[in-house]
């Protein structure tokens, strides 16, 4: 896998080249950081988009193979293999989408401008769809049989939020100093650490979930 592949950003401006191989392995980190991840990371929808091209280019060429070469015994499971990263990763993250969709899209209406939003435009559609299902499934099983005065639902009140202060492993990719682990109580003082490239820590998700979206540290 050594074809160079151009990642682009949403406006269509090249950013970033890198070989099949570097993207694969960023593919793979981003499935490992959302499979134990406990909230949903922002949707790496340019990987995903370059792997599935690089999946057509592998099997045309195997099209184009001697039938009997060794070769395409190692391409196919390659390929197999690739399959598997890229429907766990969307399929973990159909499953929070499904689980946080009242949450999320309440997220989006607060999001800025500036900020990226963790859903593609796909997820976005499908959360909205999602949602909306389910809150007409509510109704029809139970609300409509309440008093008229409690049927409203309140989407603040209802949505299910991932859980942030579960404990996570991780290793550091960058040198980080000063993160601040738990905060000063009446009964405790605050803990910081510093972090040093190659270290790996168990410690609670919160603090560290804007590390995990930098890509200074990775689930594992």
């Amino acid at each position: 896998m050594s074809t160079l592949e151009d990642l682009k950003d949403e406006s269509g401006e090249e950013v970033e080249t890198m070989t099949a191989a570097e993207v694969l392995r960023k593919l793979e980190e981003a499935w490992l950081n959302e499979k134990f991840a406990e909230d949903l990371l922002e949707a790496k929808t340019d990987l995903v988009e370059c792997m599935m091209e690089q999946i057509s280019e592998m099997e045309d060429n195997i099209s184009r193979a001697k039938k009997g070469d060794f070769k395409v015994s190692i391409h196919r499971l390659e390929i197999d293999r690739i399959r598997y990263v890229l429907s766990s990763y969307l399929r973990s993250r159909l499953l929070k989408i499904e689980k946080f969709a009242t949450h999320l899209l309440e997220e989006e209406k607060v999001r800025k401008d500036d900020e990226p939003s963790k859903l593609s435009p796909e997820e976005f559609t499908f959360a909205k769809d999602y949602d909306k299902s389910l809150e007409s499934h509510l109704r029809n099983l139970a609300l409509r049989h309440m008093p008229a005065h409690i049927q409203s639902l309140d989407p603040k009140q209802i949505a299910v939020r991932p859980n942030l202060d579960k404990y996570v492993f991780l290793r550091v990719n960058e040198d980080t100093e000063g993160v601040l682990v738990e905060e000063e109580t009446l009964d405790t003082g605050e803990e910081i650490v510093d972090m040093k490239r190659g270290d790996q820590h168990i410690m609670r998700y919160r603090p560290v979930a804007p590390l995990v979206a930098s890509g200074a540290v990775s689930l594992i």
